[in-house]
């Protein structure tokens, strides 16, 4: 958004450098009504142009920061999983020696 702002005060600069350097400038002119017109509908497509801007870049935004908490989410998930796994594991290798025990216990 500075690029923008700074990219429209560049040309607003440049405009009025244009409207300075003709041959029957004058500082009156420059309030008439065909001169404001000009203006406004300047300022008036330049902030139709940074509005679609602003909301292309905003949904893009969005957009990423979804992914970002979904991966987040799918990392949880997957920590939640290797957890689990590692719980049943440790059931099942005592649950083994247990049986192990039982079948020869001479050997422990």
């Amino acid at each position: 958004m500075k690029n923008l702002t700074f990219i429209g005060f560049l040309l607003l600069g440049l405009a009025f450098l244009l409207y300075y350097l003709q041959p029957q400038f004058s500082a009156v002119k420059l309030f008439e009504p065909m001169t404001l017109m000009g203006i406004l509908a300047g300022i008036g497509i330049g902030l139709i142009i940074g509005g679609i801007v602003g909301y292309v870049s905003k949904g893009s935004a969005v957009r990423e920061e979804q992914k970002k908490r979904e991966l987040k989410q799918l990392k949880k998930e997957k920590e939640d999983l290797e957890k689990q796994a590692a719980e049943l594991a440790k059931q099942q290798t005592g649950t083994t020696y247990l049986t192990d025990e039982n079948k020869n216990p001479q050997n422990y």
